[in-house]
């Protein structure tokens, strides 16, 4: 049974296919049309789609969309009776492109796949519609390694949910409570996003990554005047402060006042105030996630937790989560916002509405934990160097915790579910444009690449299936040296053409974390924030602790200082030999030439563009900016070796700031 989940016409459109309930393809439209965060019907991940599974569309069982737009339609009429006459202009705005399109949604869509199908609209597969929470929770526990979990979906809002507590059990997803509209977790977020001058809906992460710059200030403000939260997480917002209801911005008057000033404006200068009020939104942000997950973990008994919805990508309060102990172990969907509600909601038709058997895969870990028994009796050195204990049973004991941890058991596939190239299409578009390349197999090209990051170069990585969900994972990632102290502002200002202040990730061998940071946990998907450990740690001075916020930048923080954050911080992303060989064995040669066991990692784009998808998307990327070298599956491309490309700024006005 194959069976399509489009997500659309909001942000992030994206679609997914399984096949008897394995997940085949998924992937958002941006990364086909170029247009970051596209909300357009998703023709082009459809066609994807379709082409990985080698199927029509015509043959399709289901096709099932990721929310129910009437039922969204019914909220914007009650929301706008309810706050009336404000609201009025907001009402016009609105009005129209939903009395146009998205009230016959339904039409809309089966006249576009219709299009793809070249077919008739009455000769299409079965239209099938879910819930918006429905979508997000099915993304975060039918892949989750989890036979029964609590679900926990955050995010703006989807048909009137904003909040949403589910209990997974097999193959069935029931709904327990929810918080609705317009009291929003993701809304109180976004409007401080865009209060501090960051793009809604786009820019929410650089507000987290600006939170360690600056003192938590303004919290009991926060809680004083714009959000009435309970011991149990459950909260009102107070609307007297938010123009979201019924305006076109996403706070009011009465806000500049609480804040003593106006929204600062998108590029303009960041002072310590954005810094403190970033600091102050994350940690009032991290106290509703423990309340809410402490609440849920006491009313349904259960172990294990997933997590969607966009205030899931939040890895700083996933990384506070895991450290509390709340539950045994959460998981986290990597396409936790919109366009993985295409994947749920294809995941829910298999499992709910077809009621189909789920078997989570056997736990690996007793195999993990016999081939570490076989290491550990090799050598008595790793033995007490691992678990300063002499003898192989206790070592085993010692670390059986940390292994279970650290092996993959998802249904995710890593979330390399995007387009692979072949080394003959490579080659086709190379030769096109008449590119210098050299073709190595893996055993000389991942020294030679060793040794090329070791020498402080920046290299751009394209190989493998692309990711699905916001964070390049290995597949589609600009790499460099995490001992370069200048490597940060190298690629914010030279590669990625964007702010100073924003961190890089550190890809690890996932047997390697806990030798580098305080975390004994796998964290595939980079959405887990730790700390770098105590002894890697370089203290700042009394001096540099005065320094003001982004000045701290340029002081190293620790022996990786590319990728540790100004409060000691990385978001990790733990890098396993099943999920990504090739990944793995260029970190591997890294580390036997460096003796480090990370590079830094970043998504393949600049500012404002989608991660690249194709070969000539990287050879582009990589020809505009100030990389060195360029790896393209196995050929190898040398910036120096190039045509020089024709030097025209104007491309930067293709890609909307972020």
């Amino acid at each position: 049974m194959n069976i399509l989940g489009i997500s659309a016409y909001y942000h992030d459109s994206a679609a997914a296919l399984i096949r008897d309930g394995e997940i085949i393809a998924a992937a958002q439209e941006e990364r086909f049309s170029r247009k970051k965060h596209d909300a357009r019907f998703p023709k082009n991940a459809i066609a994807y789609c379709l082409k990985e599974a080698k199927i029509d569309l015509r043959e399709l069982d289901h096709i099932v969309f990721y929310d129910k737009p009437l039922v969204k339609f019914e909220r914007l009429l009650e929301t706008y009776l309810a706050y009336a006459p404000q609201g009025f202009r907001s009402f016009l705005t609105a009005m129209p492109i939903w009395l146009k399109e998205k009230l016959y949604l339904k039409t809309m869509l089966k006249r576009d796949l219709a299009a793809i199908a070249n077919c008739k609209t009455n000769k299409l597969p079965s239209l099938l519609f879910t819930e918006h929470h429905q979508s997000h929770a099915a993304s975060a526990f039918f892949p989750s390694p989890f036979e029964k979990a609590a679900v926990l979906c955050l995010d703006g809002v989807g048909e009137w949910a904003t909040t949403s507590v589910w209990l997974g059990d097999g193959n069935e997803l029931t709904p327990q409570w929810e918080i609705d509209f317009p009291h929003s977790l993701g809304l109180l977020y976004s409007a401080f996003t865009y209060y501090t001058g960051f793009k809604v809906n786009s820019g929410e992460y650089k507000l987290m990554g600006l939170a360690p710059y600056g003192e938590p200030k303004y919290v009991d403000k926060i809680l004083n005047y714009l959000i009435d939260l309970k011991d149990d997480g459950t909260f009102r917002l107070n609307m007297d402060y938010f123009n979201y209801t019924v305006g076109l911005t996403m706070t009011n008057k009465k806000f500049d006042e609480l804040f003593e000033g106006p929204p600062r404006q998108a590029e303009g200068k960041l002072t310590q105030r954005e810094m403190d009020i970033a600091a102050s939104i994350q940690v009032v942000t991290e106290e509703v996630v423990l309340r809410l997950c402490r609440t849920v973990k006491k009313e349904l008994d259960v172990d294990y937790l997933c997590l969607a919805g966009g205030v899931a990508l939040n890895c700083v309060a996933n990384g506070r989560l895991l450290r509390e102990g709340i539950f045994k172990d959460i998981w986290i969907q990597p396409a936790a916002g919109d366009a993985g509600g295409a994947l749920g909601a294809a995941l829910a038709i298999w499992y709910q509405y077809c009621e189909q058997t789920r078997t989570v895969s056997a736990n690996s870990t007793a195999n993990s934990i016999e081939s570490l028994k076989t290491e550990l009796v090799t050598t008595n050195a790793a033995v007490e160097e691992r678990t300063s204990v002499v003898t192989t049973n206790q070592a085993v004991a010692t670390v059986a915790k940390s292994v279970a941890h650290l092996t993959c058991h998802d249904q995710m596939r890593g979330s390399y579910l995007g387009p692979r190239f072949t080394d003959a299409e490579i080659l086709e578009y190379l030769d096109a444009v008449k590119a210098s390349y050299h073709r190595l197999d893996d055993a000389e090209l991942m020294p030679q690449l060793a040794e090329i990051l070791e020498q402080g170069n920046v290299v751009g990585w394209f190989q493998g299936r692309m990711e699905f969900g916001p964070r390049a994972l290995g597949g589609r990632s600009i790499v460099g040296d995490p001992r370069s102290a200048k490597m940060q502002s190298v690629m914010n200002l030279k590669i990625k053409y964007r702010e100073s202040f924003r961190p890089f990730a550190p890809s690890i061998l996932a047997e390697r974390v806990a030798d580098y940071f305080e975390i004994d946990h796998s964290s595939p998907y980079m959405l887990l924030v730790a700390p770098v450990k105590a002894s890697l740690r370089i203290p700042m001075t009394p001096e540099q602790e005065q320094l003001f916020g982004i000045e701290k930048l340029n002081i190293p923080r620790s022996e990786i200082p590319a990728v540790t954050h100004v409060d000691y911080s990385a978001r990790i992303q733990t890098v396993h030999k099943e999920t990504n060989p090739r990944y793995y064995d260029l970190i591997s040669h890294f580390e036997k030439r460096s003796g480090c066991s990370i590079v830094v990692n970043t998504s393949f784009n600049v500012r404002g563009e989608p991660i690249v998808c194709t070969p000539e998307d990287a050879y582009r990327c990589f020809m505009r900016t100030e990389m060195d070298y360029l790896v393209l599956e196995n050929y190898l491309l040398p910036k120096s070796e190039q045509i020089p490309w024709k030097q025209d700024d104007a491309w930067k006005n293709e890609f909307e700031l972020d």
